[in-house]
């Protein structure tokens, strides 16, 4: 399993507490920035990551703003991203079980390193339920491709 990370300035501080933790969880990831000299604005990074993740290049991916708010949003105008912004352990086990969220967005200035690499494990080792779940996944596609949902 490979996993995309990116970040803006504002998350920063949680980026190398989750890159020890997917290291310990045995997954490997590609760092999307920020890097010197990119550009600040967190779209560019969301997109560089999820287009990494429904390429194929990654099978999930991270993304870290300040909030996981502005990040998040940008990473689901992607089609086929189905990013959560979580600041819970309940709420990351939930969107992998129910939503089969395929991005996690934290916020640096929202949560601490510690509790971030909690959500990162359960979230990662949360499977999906499938089942009934799946016809709602599939009811995201409809609205993606601008289809009635009836």
């Amino acid at each position: 399993m490979k996993f995309a990370i990116a970040c803006d300035p504002a998350g920063q501080p949680l980026k190398e507490p989750i890159k020890e933790t997917l290291k310990e969880l045995g997954i490997e990831y590609e760092d999307f920035g920020i890097n010197e000299g990119d550009p600040r604005d967190y779209p560019i990074f969301a997109v560089r990551a999820a287009n990494a993740v429904v390429n194929g290049d990654c099978d999930r991916g991270i993304i870290l703003c300040g909030t996981g708010v502005g990040i998040s949003i940008a990473a689901n105008k992607v089609r086929g991203i189905r990013c959560c912004c979580c600041s819970d352990a309940y709420s990351a086990k939930m969107s992998r079980a129910h939503n089969d969220a395929n991005m996690l967005a934290l916020g640096g200035r929202v949560i601490a390193p510690e509790l971030a690499k909690l959500i990162v494990e359960i979230w990662v080792k949360t499977p999906f339920e499938g089942g009934r779940h799946q016809r709602r996944i599939d009811m995201f596609s409809l609205i993606e491709e601008g289809k009635p949902l009836e």
